[in-house]
């Protein structure tokens, strides 16, 4: 036995690893091809390495307390107020240490919300001890501002302190305007109006946070990182800039604001984004001559990856992004029900959106380490590029003016919409995959349960003076939805989905793989495929589709199997009325003679899914 100083490694007999041993490796794999195939980019055009080493001298970025949890925040949302103050009362008692009242109009209300009156909110908190270290945060819109003060007016009914309340009251106007696309008010009155609505809660003893910067706007409306981070601190210094105004000093103007952002499934992203965040802002407070004090940041799952179909896959992607905000250091969480895309959850998608938290906290213990991606190579890079682009971006935001001007002057409409196009190629080459919706979808499925709620109708807020590009809410997966709400009102009207029939050549060695592609590709857009067990003979071939009562096939095969048979199996089809040919796979060489066999389209990985499905039903109606 050696001494116990002796020094025991795991790996002593092997030579050390290094990343010229792995590029030679690599090298070896790539046989020719560039590295740059390995290298992948984020939709801001950010390089991710295959590999990184660790990052050397990294320290935490200051988030929430060391080992202290993020606060469960649970959406009350309910259009009844009794029915909303029950779901709360049942999520507090039950996990949940936070509400955010969603309000009628506001932004993320997602077509619900609660009636913003005095009655309403004083209902929906009936019974609950607002001093007792629960967490409120006020989803407030432009006919929801009187909200706060209805908030104020019922501690005061109730003989509770303000200064006991743990409440963000949300103001952001800011905000509204970008998702309407309009504002009655300059933002000079506007801005007014906000310092003096925080300076009045601040006098009656309410510790705020009061103004929301939030970047949700730019996420749903299919923006990228960089432009969420800039918009969400441009707003930030936009709302520091009017409580200076207003008379507030700026070291408790600061404290006064708290950001919010989306978290989605991309684990990596969605880490680097919350700790980039934290950065910029302490670069916006160095820059006011101040020392940096941890920003709060709100956090909720991302309204654009939910999906209608096969909404429990919402559930994998909502722990996904609940992990990566998590540990990136979001200070409060706040998951979206996994039905919240088809109306208004129930009891179970509740439970659900809490127990996520629940066991990520109780059972994972994420939240007891500070900052765990601190000197990781990878996201500390990201990390690093994300604050970078943002900051980029910002500047570009404050020579147009600040965050306002850039909006009148749809600058920030103009990059959001370029980058939700490109997106948008990206779904519909399901290079960017929705699973359950663009990928692996099932047409058997059961429709999720949601309550049948009405929701609250208001008035528009003032007439719309200002005018600009809105930047709209979306959700990813709605092109190919919209083709299965197609198939299901054809379904519904003639007891049938259309069909389109897989004309397996050869044997399951040759067409296994391209039929499950094929079955894949046509069924996301609700067009039922019918399997079979490969033919040789065409005139088999030909009988077999006579007999499917399908309009569509699509040959199935390796391209060994095509050169010999694809032809004949063309042809065959074609003088059995096939209404549409289709060939899973590339053509190509081979192109003019399949097409001129028969073949009219080719489906393979990376063409355009949402092209062909479209035109698939242009072509039932010829």
């Amino acid at each position: 036995m050696g001494s116990e100083s002796e020094e025991l490694r795991l790996a002593a007999e092997f030579p050390p690893a290094t990343r010229e041993a792995w590029l030679k490796l690599v090298d070896g794999v790539l046989k020719g091809a560039p590295f740059e195939k390995l290298v992948g980019k984020t939709s801001d055009g950010l390089k991710i390495e295959p590999i990184y080493p660790r990052t050397a001298g990294a320290k935490p970025i200051a988030g929430r307390n060391p080992a202290q949890p993020w606060q469960i925040m649970q959406r009350a949302d309910h259009p009844d107020a009794a029915q909303a103050n029950a779901q709360a009362l049942h999520d507090l008692e039950n996990g949940a240490n936070g509400l955010t009242l969603v309000f009628a109009g506001s932004n993320g209300a997602r077509g619900m919300g609660l009636e913003p009156t005095a009655k309403t909110l004083a209902r929906v908190l009936d019974g609950i001890y607002l001093d007792a270290g629960i967490a409120i945060e006020l989803n407030i819109g432009p006919q929801s501002r009187g909200a706060a003060l209805h908030f104020a007016e019922l501690l005061k009914a109730t003989n509770v302190a303000p200064a006991s309340v743990d409440c963000r009251f949300g103001f952001d106007p800011i905000g509204a305007a970008a998702v309407g696309g309009s504002s009655p008010d300059a933002w000079t009155d506007i801005a007014k109006t906000v310092a003096g609505g925080v300076a009045g809660l601040a006098s009656m003893g309410f510790k705020g946070p009061f103004v929301a910067a939030d970047g949700r706007v730019i996420h749903d409306a299919g923006g990228t990182e960089a432009q969420e981070l800039a918009f969400a601190i441009a707003s930030g210094v936009a709302y520091l800039r009017a409580l200076e105004a207003g008379g507030i000093a700026l070291d408790d103007a600061r404290r006064m604001i708290y950001a919010r952002l989306s978290a989605d499934a991309d684990q990596f992203l969605t880490m680097a984004k919350f700790r980039a965040l934290r950065l910029l802002w302490a670069r916006i407070e160095q820059s006011c001559g101040l020392i940096p004090q941890p920003l709060f940041i709100s956090s909720e799952t991302a309204w654009r990856m939910l999906t209608q179909r096969d909404p429990n896959v919402n559930m994998l992607r909502a722990t996904g992004a609940v992990f990566s905000a998590g540990l990136g250091g979001a200070n409060s969480i706040c998951v979206l029900p996994y039905t919240l895309a088809l109306g208004l959850p129930d009891a179970f998608a509740r439970r659900i959106a809490r127990n996520t938290q629940l066991i990520l906290l109780e059972e994972s213990n994420l939240a007891k380490v500070a900052d765990p991606a601190a000197g990781s190579g990878s996201i500390e890079a990201l990390t690093s590029e994300l604050c970078a682009a943002a900051w980029s971006q910002f500047q570009d935001i404050e020579r147009a003016g600040g965050v306002w001007a850039a909006l009148e002057q749809n600058l920030i409409q103009k990059k959001v919409a370029a980058a939700r196009t490109e997106r948008d190629k990206n779904i519909a080459r399901r290079k960017d995959v929705l699973t359950g919706a663009s990928e692996f979808p099932n047409l058997h499925e059961a429709l999720a349960d949601v309550l049948n709620a009405k929701p609250i109708m208001l008035k528009p807020h003032g007439e719309a003076k200002y005018k600009f590009d809105a930047l709209t809410p979306i959700r990813l997966a709605a092109p190919f939805e919209a083709l299965r709400d197609t198939s299901d009102t054809i379904l519904k009207a003639t007891g049938a989905r259309p069909k389109i029939f897989l004309a397996s050549l050869g044997t399951p060695a040759d067409f296994t793989a391209r039929a499950t592609f094929a079955k894949s590709f046509f069924e996301t857009g609700g067009i039922e495929a019918i399997d079979t067990t490969g033919f040789s003979d065409p005139a088999a071939l030909a009988a077999a589709f006579k007999s499917s009562d399908a309009v569509f096939a699509c040959l199935c095969s390796s391209d060994a199997i095509y050169a010999t048979h694809a032809t004949d199996a063309a042809q065959a089809l074609q003088a059995a009325g096939a209404k549409h040919i289709y060939l899973a796979g590339r053509p190509d060489d081979k192109e003019a003679d399949y097409k001129a066999a028969g073949v009219q389209t080719f489906v393979f990985a990376g063409g355009d899914a949402l092209a062909t499905l479209t035109d698939a039903y242009a072509k039932l109606k010829g």
